[in-house]
């Protein structure tokens, strides 16, 4: 597994859907990390999911990682507005990915991190940048491989997310995840 694990908010409202945080909390082994913007989006997050208010209080993601430099925000910016699509009438759109993205990319600190995101654009960039992408499909194959669940458990599991109106690649059968 990479130094760092960087999950955005499709992630994290995908296993709190359904109840498993701690799924995800323990695959990640104390190497998750989030920006500010998606730390933001989680709590707005939790009015619909409250267990994602445990992220915090737990501090399994770490302290929300902040960009200040003028420099650096700018950038994100650009990014958040060329790369994204965000709109000036609405900051925090794309937000989150912008940020972790910049991080992964720009950060010698968080080079060869992993980005774990649902959002089809966002991992797309990130598969073009070449930087660590990958979905929640990703993680469940991940956490079966470890054996942390079996394949028709996370099978389920995904199914579940699914019925949540949650958005991600679902697997055709359990054994998709092998």
């Amino acid at each position: 597994m990479s130094q760092f694990v960087f999950p955005d908010n499709t992630v994290l409202c995908n296993f709190a859907a359904v109840d498993r945080l701690g799924l995800l909390r323990d695959w990640l082994r104390g190497r998750g990390r989030w920006t500010d913007a998606v730390s933001s989006e989680a709590r707005r997050s939790a009015t619909r999911l409250p267990s994602l208010h445990s992220i915090e209080k737990e501090g399994w993601l770490g302290e929300p990682i902040k960009i200040t430099e003028p420099s650096a925000i700018e950038a994100v910016e650009r990014k958040r507005r060329i790369v994204f699509g965000g709109l000036p009438t609405e900051p925090r759109k794309h937000l989150g990915e912008a940020q972790t993205c910049y991080l992964m990319s720009e950060v010698a600190e968080f080079s060869g991190a992993w980005w774990i995101t649902d959002d089809r654009e966002a991992y797309e960039h990130a598969v073009h940048l070449g930087v660590g992408a990958y979905r929640t499909i990703d993680v469940v194959r991940h956490i079966v491989a470890e054996g942390g669940l079996e394949a028709q458990s996370a099978f389920a599991l995904m199914q579940e997310m699914a019925s949540q109106d949650r958005w991600l690649v679902i697997p055709d059968s359990p054994t998709d995840l092998l």
